[in-house]
Order: C-alpha cells, then structure tokens, then sequence
C-alpha cells in the first residue's frame, strides 16, 4: 500500500474511485484497488458508463441477450448498469461491513433526463433501489431546486442518497436542509437512522474551470486555480456549522450519521496546476474524496498529505472569494452555469449511452 494513501486515509479522508466498468470489475481490478490503494467506495455517472460501453466487449453477452428478449432501451440501460452496480456492491461489501456501514458504498445515478423533475425523479429512486437491492448502495440524485424535494422523500423512505452536482454554498445549505428534513421524516415514520447514510457531492475542479475563463477576461491571473479550494473549503465550514446545530444533535442522539461532504470533480484539468491540488489541499476529517484513477496514481505517488487543510484556511478562503468578486466574477452566475452545464452534459452522456445501446439491440 502506498504510505501517502495511508497517511491520506488516517486523516478521516474515505479514498473513493471515481470509475466503474465491468471490465474493471470481472478482472479483478476493483480488488486490487481496495487492497492496494486504500479504495473503500465507488461513484458512477452517466459519461463513466457511456465510456465503459463504448470500449472493449465485457457488455456483448449481456447486449445479445436482451437483444433476444426484445427489451426496449430504457430498461436494457437499467439493467446493464445495475448489473455493474450490483457486481461492485458485492465486492465492497466487506469494506461496508467492517466500516459498520459507512463505506464500501457504491452510487449509482438516477436519468438525468429527470434533474428538473421531482416527482419521477424520486420514482427512478424507489425503482433503482428496488432493482438494485443492495444495503450498500447509494442512489444518485442532482443537487437541483428539483431534486431537493425527491432528496428529502427518498431519504425519508430509507433510501440512501449521495446529493450530486453541488456548485454553490447556498445550494449546498438547501440539501444538508432536505437531509435533515429527510431523517426527520424517517424519525416519524420508525425507520432506524442508523441504516441510513449519505454524502453530499461538491464539485471542485469544475469551478476554477468556469472561473479562470473569467478571470483571463479580466486580467486577473493572478487569482487563477483558487476558487474551487476556497469554495470548498467554505462549504466545509458551512457543513461544521449544521453539525453544531440543536436540529442535527437531536438526530445524532436518535442514531443518524452525518452527510459527509464529498469532493467530486478531483481530477485537475489545467496542466499548470499541481495534479493533485483537489487532493492534498481539501484534507478535512469526514470527507469523502473521490478520484479518477489517474489522480488517485498521482496522489499514491507525490501528493503532500500534512495535516487538516481545509479548516486553517477559512479566512483565506473568504478573501478569495471577496477578491474574485472585487475582480468582476458573479459567484451567482458562476454556479447557474455550472450546474445548468452539468445538467446538459450528463444528458448528453446519457442519450450517448442509449444510443449506443439502441445499436446493440439488434438480435
């Protein structure tokens, strides 16, 4: 095992893969992630499984075979997903057992065809979870003025759920709300808040991506490659802020677990920057990182794992924020586009996949 992983893990810091493929899964390469790289969790979305088709034929058997039976797309994309979903679930089951239910989780996304809707979304929730039917499973749903009444009700019906395309603090205030709201109604309805886990997904590289544009536009260089960190770190002090809370002690002392904040997005996509800058500097107990498999290789290799990097640095992190909105950058509309893009592009992903699975269902 890498002693950066080790160091990174016994700072409170679950090390998720952001990947999934049944190439991955039926050569082993999953296992060797968890034993190797300290992998304990999985996160999914659209364009991981597009690109899992699109390669390689670990998915022709199982094409044919629903080809023969005459299954319409929708339900062969189900069915191909949860098969992986399953699969990897079964593998981390032993993680999800030893960590008394808090890791070895793996997520699986709702159609984000869906995002705007909060009534079907939560529908594809029940189903999803039905069809999977694993303890260690999370349902995806976007982080959406939409989605945040199907988060509430999903959690509410013990479904665990991992809150995705978070881009602003006061949108991530609304889902630790709907969270809350959520255990609260399960609390009512007996259901025991220990079964129920969750993370909440905050995109980071996606940030300084939309805001660096900006900042070229302005002439501010200088503040480049700052505002994803300090964004997050700011959400972790909003996240410090609810745990302190009256509301969310009387759910503690009732059984629930925290929405541990995620960072999503890690993979750093300006060659100028450290590659892993989403890493080594976002170290805060109880956060969940989740990496592509280049990051996670470059955070085993030489990322400077020193201690909580998150909670020193609040004060820095509102002065970025204060000088990039002295600078001319509209944090509001920053993160509209962001999730309106990320809306768009799982989309996108999606209508790749089914179109690819539209080909293959041709007995």
């Amino acid at each position: 095992m890498s002693e950066i992983l080790n160091k990174l893990s016994s700072q409170g810091v679950a090390i998720w893969l952001d990947d999934i493929s049944r190439e991955r899964l039926r050569t082993g390469n999953l296992e060797q992630l968890i034993r190797e790289k300290n992998v304990v969790g999985v996160t999914s979305n659209p364009t991981i499984f597009a690109g899992a088709l699109s390669k390689g034929d670990a998915y022709d058997a199982q094409l044919h075979d629903l080809a023969v039976r005459g299954v319409d797309v929708g339900e062969a994309v189900r069915a191909i997903t949860t098969y992986d979903i399953r699969w990897a679930a079964d593998v981390l089951r032993p993680v999800f057992d030893s960590s008394g239910g808090v890791d070895g989780r793996v997520s699986l996304e709702v159609d984000p065809r869906l995002a705007r809707d909060s009534d079907r979304t939560i529908a594809e929730a029940r189903a999803l979870w039905w069809l999977v039917d694993r303890p260690n499973l999370f349902i995806k749903i976007p982080a959406t003025a939409e989605g945040l009444p199907a988060i509430t009700q999903a959690l509410a019906e013990g479904i665990s759920v991992n809150v995705t395309l978070i881009f602003s603090l006061e949108r991530y205030r609304a889902v630790m709300d709907a969270w809350l709201a959520g255990l609260e109604a399960a609390q009512a309805k007996g259901i025991n808040l220990a079964s129920i886990e969750s993370v909440a997904s905050f995109f980071v590289s996606r940030v300084d991506t939309e805001i660096d544009k900006r900042l070229d536009k302005v002439g501010k260089p200088e503040l480049k490659g700052k505002a994803g960190i300090a964004n997050a770190r700011l959400a972790y002090a909003a996240f410090e802020e609810v745990s302190n809370s009256e509301r969310w002690q009387r759910l503690r002392a009732a059984g629930a677990r925290p929405q541990r904040p995620l960072w999503a997005s890690t993979g750093v996509k300006n060659p100028e920057y450290s590659d892993t800058m989403y890493v080594d500097q976002l170290v805060a107990p109880g956060t969940v990182n989740t990496m592509p498999e280049k990051t996670l290789d470059a955070v085993a290799d030489h990322a400077n794992i020193s201690g909580d990097t998150v909670r020193p640095f609040y004060e820095q992190a509102w002065n970025t924020m204060a000088a990039l909105k002295d600078a001319g950058v509209d944090y509001d509309d920053v993160v509209k586009v962001l999730e309106d893009e990320g809306v768009e592009k799982f989309e996108a992903s999606w209508n790749e996949l089914l179109e690819s699975v539209t080909k293959n269902l041709v007995p």
